[in-house]
């Protein structure tokens, strides 16, 4: 039978699930609205609609590395709450998310969404999203992943029990316990220092001419240079550009658990040397549990008095 806007708009009213679900559980039920209702309430869908306008920005980053370490994937799910992050149910429902999306095929996030849940293949995996939103009371977000591969070996970490999630792709000939370990202390590295690139070579161009421009303006406006010839200033500005890359660049970073004054980069260089293997990090990716999330302010106060009406 043909569903009508009319039904579609009161199952939602009824619900508060999306219109797109709602005509699918009408269609489902033949337009019978008991039976839709129980439709949405079986897939978690209407609990998880409702749920959906508050601000998931706590969770988990999780980690998976294949046996062979050539392949390995982070995600981030998100709660509303550090306490749900912290409950065991979510903790394992995220390493579910993690095993699924290492084997995925979905190349974003709206594919992986759409794609069979590999513990139910009657639900999707945002189905299935719906229903753990369901049983775990508060609103749930599989918000991104990644996954890496690679000729040569990833090594992951995961930083503060999941605020970060780290993956190191890198070039090598060797699985020595003595590279991995180089390898997971750069991942420490980029969880505590935030990198955003492998090394300045790796930086746009324009993004450097930029900063340049943006450096000699600062440089020209400072009263103490007054008067200073332009090859002085410029040389000035090349300082301090070299300065800002090496905050930014992996590889350029002074290692952090050094006892001398080596870079990442000689790090990683000695122990190649060490272990008489080839050893380049070609990549790397960073998640951080909530980042750039606007996360709720809790007022436990104007919550109490605005039920006490």
């Amino acid at each position: 039978m043909a569903i009508t806007a009319a039904q579609v708009k009161e199952l939602r009213e009824m619900t508060g699930a999306g219109m797109m679900d709602c005509k699918k559980a009408l269609t489902a039920t033949d337009g019978d609205m008991d039976k839709a209702v129980e439709f949405l309430r079986e897939k978690g869908l209407a609990t998880a609609q409702k749920k959906a306008s508050r601000v998931a920005a706590e969770g988990l980053c999780k980690t998976l590395v294949t046996e062979d370490g050539k392949s390995a994937v982070v995600v981030e799910v998100n709660s509303e709450t550090d306490f749900v992050a912290k409950n065991e149910k979510f903790q394992s429902y995220v390493a579910d998310v993690a095993a699924q999306a290492l084997t995925t095929s979905a190349a974003d996030i709206d594919a992986f969404l759409a794609e069979a849940w590999a513990l139910d293949t009657t639900k999707t995996v945002k189905e299935a999203l719906a229903a753990q939103i369901a049983v775990i009371g508060e609103n749930m977000n599989i918000r991104r992943f990644e996954k890496v591969t690679t000729d040569g070996l990833v090594v992951s970490y995961i930083h503060a029990g999941g605020k970060i999630g780290v993956l190191v792709v890198a070039d090598t000939d060797s699985d020595s316990d003595a590279v991995k370990e180089c390898l997971k202390n750069v991942a420490m590295q980029i969880a505590a220092l935030n990198p955003k690139y492998v090394s300045s070579d790796d930086v746009d161009a324009d993004y450097k001419e930029h900063e340049k421009q943006v450096l000699l303006a600062q440089a020209k406006n400072d009263p103490k240079n007054a008067g200073k010839p332009d090859e002085i200033i410029e040389k000035m500005i090349i300082g301090r550009l070299n300065k800002e890359l090496k905050e930014v660049c992996l590889l350029e970073q002074p290692y952090v658990k050094a006892e001398n004054k080596e870079n990442v980069k000689q790090y990683i260089e000695a122990v190649a040397t060490a272990e008489g293997c080839k050893l380049n990090v070609t990549k790397f990716v960073r998640f951080e549990t909530g980042e750039g999330l606007e996360k709720k302010e809790e007022d436990f106060a104007a919550e109490v008095a605005a039920q006490l009406g």
